[in-house]
């Protein structure tokens, strides 16, 4: 017998490949590294196979940021009691905030969309709370992309201000701007003055959630 051959009898036989275990390992690589690490090569070497062998299970890696996002979307869940409001407000807080844990994942869910079993069962909660709000339900159609797209677009901003070395100054800049301006040149933006820059992020968030749904009750689908 070769030594080759006794090596190989003796590796412990590699665990086989399924979506379920390369998007599990996806997921660990993220928590641990961020998802800017995950690559199929990456993900590959990890697994102790080839990238072409990873393909057989997911298209690209778009496809596996969708399916990483989808795992951790099985945290959203609504509270079984309570006003319909406060339990929507959870459930898109809860959505937020795991894209604000993830501003590459947030980027990803801006720009893909989405089929997940999680994601699909997190807007149908969404729609199951807003017929419980007496919204119709071709204005809940609508109105459950706006809810979930001004929670994605509000952690893409936050993700890019935490990861900016510039942001604060930034933010300093504008508010400096803001309250030397003149009201000769900008009368508007003098008499909001502020209010431009009142409020923190939970603060906007829900009172823009809070618009929506006012406006939705109201406005009718276009013809």
């Amino acid at each position: 017998m070769t030594a080759n051959a006794y090596n190989r009898r003796e590796r412990p036989a590699k665990p086989a490949l399924s979506r379920e275990g390369i998007v599990a390992t996806a997921l660990a690589i993220v928590r641990d590294e961020g998802t800017e690490r995950i690559t199929m090569r990456r993900l590959a070497k990890e697994l102790d196979t080839g990238p072409a062998s990873l393909y057989v299970y997911i298209r690209d890696t778009d496809e596996l940021h969708a399916a990483v996002l989808d795992e951790l979307l099985g945290q959203v869940a609504a509270p079984a009691t309570g006003p319909w409001r406060s339990r929507l407000w959870t459930v898109i807080s809860t959505y937020r905030d795991i894209l604000y844990a993830y501003p590459g994942l947030a980027r990803v869910a801006l720009v893909t969309p989405l089929t997940g079993p999680n994601y699909l069962k997190t807007v149908d909660t969404v729609l199951g709370l807003l017929a419980e709000a007496g919204i119709p339900a071709a204005q809940a159609a609508w109105t459950v992309d706006l809810l979930l797209l001004v929670a994605t677009a509000s952690a893409v901003e936050h993700g890019t201000r935490a990861t900016s070395p510039t942001a604060d100054q930034a933010h300093d800049t504008l508010a400096e701007t803001v309250r030397s301006i003149s009201p000769r040149t900008h009368p508007h933006i003098a008499a909001a003055g502020e209010n431009l820059l009142s409020g923190d992020g939970d603060a906007r968030s829900q009172w823009a959630i809070d618009t929506l749904l006012n406006g939705a009750r109201t406005t009718p689908l276009p013809d």
